[in-house]
């Protein structure tokens, strides 16, 4: 676990972060102008004319870039639990996009998030792997990607508020975990050259996965404030990313006697999120579209 891929996985979970919040924003202030009858294609051509969606989806950019250099000399098993932060960064961002502070409650939260971070992945000390996935194993994952993201979004489809953003930003997350599985397939094949893996499957995947993933992502903005959608889409980005490592690239973390150290970290991780998202500073208007549009003071009005 290099310092290098440390580095360019807590930026690239500050860039995405960072995203996040600039279409949520965009999101909500869509919402209170146009309400929520209208459909998402019609919503889009709204949202790619305003300057904090198009500044959102540039810095999704900028995190697929940063994401692929750290996958290029990491883990998926290393990155991906690492852009957990991801939700720290939302928070903090977010408070000073929708002019609210982090209390010390968001705070004793993320430390929770943090040492279990610390605790997964200094006790699993994942293995690298191959970079590149055995042999005919995409067949089968790309296969089971494609049924959990349609199951997630069909139930998504049915329900409304919360659970539907919850569940449009796990389907969201499983495809987000399969398009940076795609990247470490892509960038473990550039040795051969860019004009040769331009003629190979991996590019064209990994661009339609990520365009459907970022739908959803849409979907679940749309649904729902980010306290509902955000966590899932952190842990679930990280559970698929850690299950495609180990199922494509061979890469192995530690279990014995480090397997309780390791399900305690998984469980800190989890209480620090939904700490984070139910924390004050972020309950709530804090992302809703009188609070974006408007300003605490205005808001508070209200």
């Amino acid at each position: 676990m290099s310092v290098l891929t440390v580095v360019l996985a807590l930026f690239a979970a500050l860039s995405n972060a960072a995203a996040s919040v600039l279409q949520r924003r965009a999101a909500a202030q869509d919402e209170d102008r146009a309400g929520a009858r209208h459909t998402m294609l019609r919503s889009l051509l709204r949202l790619v004319r305003d300057r904090y969606w198009v500044g959102g989806a540039a810095l999704l950019a900028l995190t697929t870039v940063l994401q692929a250099a750290a996958l290029a000399v990491g883990s998926l098993a290393v990155v991906q639990p690492l852009m957990a932060t991801e939700l720290l960064f939302t928070l903090v961002v977010g408070s000073a996009v929708f002019h609210r502070r982090p209390d010390s409650r968001t705070w004793l939260a993320f430390v929770a998030l943090a040492v279990g971070l610390a605790l997964f992945l200094g006790s699993a000390a994942p293995a690298p792997g191959h970079d590149t996935a055995t042999a005919g194993r995409w067949v089968w994952a790309g296969l089971a990607l494609f049924v959990l993201m349609t199951v997630l979004a069909s139930v998504g489809s049915l329900v409304h508020g919360a659970p539907r953003a919850a569940l449009f930003g796990s389907a969201s997350a499983v495809g987000f975990g399969g398009t940076a599985a795609l990247l470490k397939e892509l960038t473990g094949r550039l040795s051969q050259g860019v004009g040769e893996v331009l003629t190979q499957w991996p590019p064209y995947a990994t661009a339609v996965l990520g365009v459907a993933s970022f739908l959803l992502l849409q979907s679940a903005l749309r649904a729902g404030t980010l306290a509902a959608s955000q966590p899932a889409l952190t842990l679930g980005d990280a559970l698929t990313s850690v299950a495609l490592g180990w199922a494509l690239f061979g890469e192995e973390i530690l279990l014995g006697v480090r397997v309780l150290p390791e399900l305690i970290g998984v469980a800190l991780i989890g209480i620090g999120s939904v700490g984070l998202a139910r924390a004050p500073s972020v309950h709530g208007a804090w992302d809703t579209a009188p609070a974006a549009r408007d300003g605490p003071a205005r808001a508070e009005r209200r």
